[in-house]
């Protein structure tokens, strides 16, 4: 069955309150609105890319749900070193250790991205990794950095749009995913499923 097409009248439904991903979006002039879905995040765990697949699901089918009209997106983003998942800090101590953590080594961002059509129903999904490598972080600069108050509310405490690209000394992959939506993939997947027709 056909469907119409993403356009300012028919916007893309973004499940998220993510100012980032909002951002994102605005930047390449794709047309969207957002919904904040009510999924709770908190205490899903095994293989983080099954994680984040999972969550992006459940947020785009809790939106789809509400009765919506339109294409549904839905995202999540893990931090993980070695198989652990660093969430967003729950206060200054948990960001110092989560900064500690990522000192000087390589870890994934890894963002879950799954689109419903607009009668619900899922018509793709994928995990996109990022590999990315933050410098020695001195105690200063951790010190210094939390207290910006930026590494609150961003999963691995840090935001690499905003002061946090000060650490950041490699990437391997997508950049707009570590930001928190990989657009080339959300791009290519609405264009592929018939969302869009073309793009730009």
């Amino acid at each position: 069955m056909g469907f119409f097409l993403i356009s300012k009248s028919k916007p893309l439904i973004l499940a998220s309150a993510s100012p980032r991903r909002k951002e994102l979006l605005r930047q390449v002039g794709l047309p969207f609105r957002a919904v904040h879905s009510r999924i709770c995040e908190e205490g899903v765990s095994g293989d983080p890319v099954e994680a984040v697949c999972f969550l992006a699901r459940e947020k785009a089918a809790w939106v789809a749900a509400t009765g919506v009209e339109g294409w549904t997106l839905g995202a999540d983003t893990m931090v993980v070193v070695d198989q652990m998942a660093l969430g967003k800090p729950d206060d200054t101590a948990d960001a110092r250790r989560m900064l500690t953590i990522l000192s000087g080594r390589e870890h994934r961002v890894i963002t879950g991205i799954s689109l419903l059509d607009p009668e619900g129903t899922e018509v793709f999904c994928r995990a996109v990794s990022t590999l990315v490598r933050v410098k020695e972080l001195s105690s200063e600069e951790i010190y210094g950095y939390i207290a910006t108050g930026e590494p609150f509310g961003k999963a691995g405490a840090y935001a690499i749009q905003g002061i946090g690209a000060f650490m950041i000394t490699d990437i391997m992959g997508s950049y707009t995913n570590v930001v928190g939506l990989p657009v080339c993939e959300v791009i290519g997947a609405l264009k592929a499923t018939g969302a869009l027709a073309t793009f730009p």
